[in-house]
């Protein structure tokens, strides 16, 4: 079956309330769009949504899934899915697949829902981030895919990459491949300047892009946050079949 939506949200610890303490208000308006990106999505009639993260090794994590913030400083637990049998399958989720089903859980869908959750490499080549993109869909559910991951982190001397004038070039063009639901853009993204910039969001795009490329059809998109925070560039956005 067909991929028939999909969304890319950012994956900061501070998009969490609790995390972020008294500077929460700060990313209202982040939190807003990417709590409608993930309703829009699972409101697609998908059956299984597949979440995309960057992580230390490329695999499909076994379900379910079970992760904590502790580390960055809340011992807020977050659960995706629960296994009959008691099997606890992934417990340690990274960075961006914890955000990602923290996001989940805020935003429940109507009908029953399969997970999965895929985490990419940051060095995975673009060929393979394309490949895997494409495989993800041989399942036979309709199926929506969401994407974590963030921009440059080099916007401006107190950003955690300090500042890089490539940034902004790098991002507006980012923004424009998923305004424009544009694979070809995202899957022309180097993965080298990537690095230099650190974009945490690279493969986990081009994963999108080759899922997108392999389903077919016209797509549409829509971004509706742009921002750069703290220096770290983070979009939220939607793709939908024209």
């Amino acid at each position: 079956m067909p991929l028939v939506a999909a969304a890319v949200c950012p994956h900061p610890p501070l998009i969490v309330p609790e995390l972020a303490g008294a500077a929460a208000p700060e990313l209202d308006d982040l939190r807003a769009a990417a709590d409608a990106a993930v309703a829009r999505l699972l409101a697609s009639g998908a059956r299984t949504v597949v979440v995309v993260g960057g992580g230390n090794r490329t695999a499909e994590l076994s379900y379910p899934y079970r992760g904590s913030f502790a580390p960055w400083g809340a011992p807020l637990e977050v659960r995706l899915g629960r296994h009959p049998d008691g099997i606890v399958g992934t417990d340690g989720l990274p960075l961006s697949l914890l955000v990602g089903a923290w996001l989940l859980n805020r935003v429940r869908p109507q009908a029953p829902t399969t997970w999965r959750m895929i985490s990419v490499s940051a060095d995975e080549p673009v060929e393979r981030c394309a490949a895997g993109g494409g495989r993800l869909g041989s399942r036979a559910q309709p199926w929506a895919l969401l994407a974590m991951g963030d921009g440059s982190a080099c916007h401006g001397v107190g950003a955690p990459g300090y500042d890089d004038p490539r940034a902004e070039a790098y991002d507006e063009g980012v923004a424009s491949a998923l305004a424009c639901a544009d694979a070809d853009a995202l899957l022309g993204l180097d993965p080298g300047l990537s690095a230099e910039l650190r974009v945490a969001g690279r493969a986990p795009w081009q994963v999108l892009a080759g899922a997108a490329r392999a389903a077919g059809g016209d797509w549409r998109g829509e971004v509706s946050y742009q921002e750069a925070p703290y220096g770290v560039a983070y979009f939220v956005a939607n793709w939908e079949r024209s």
